[in-house]
């Protein structure tokens, strides 16, 4: 008996990845917020109705680690840190937008 010798990624989709990436409690939302600009923490936690600090600070990062936001440190009093979107984060806004698009149909 034979068996075929593929490894799991050869028989994985390519989307699936994506949406692992942006599956998760509040990654979606934050996704979209980080489309209109800049966001800060406190501001996320005042937009995402019903989430807490820890939730919110764990899908930042993941979404930072992933190449999906930067994080960049503005010295400016009050020191603060902002979240854009990065440029492989701003290669999804098309493919996010043609979903959109095709879910009306």
């Amino acid at each position: 008996m034979t068996t075929a010798n593929t490894s799991e990624t050869e028989n994985e989709c390519p989307a699936e990845g994506l949406l692992k990436l942006l599956s998760g409690k509040w990654k979606p939302q934050i996704f979209l917020l980080a489309v209109n600009g800049p966001l800060r923490f406190n501001g996320l936690l005042r937009e995402l109705k019903g989430a807490n600090k820890q939730s919110v600070a764990t899908a930042l990062r993941e979404l930072e680690d992933f190449g999906i936001l930067d994080k960049k440190v503005v010295r400016l009093k009050p020191l603060h840190i902002e979240y854009h979107l990065s440029e492989k984060g701003a290669s999804l806004v098309p493919v996010f937008k043609q979903l959109e698009i095709f879910s009306r149909v």
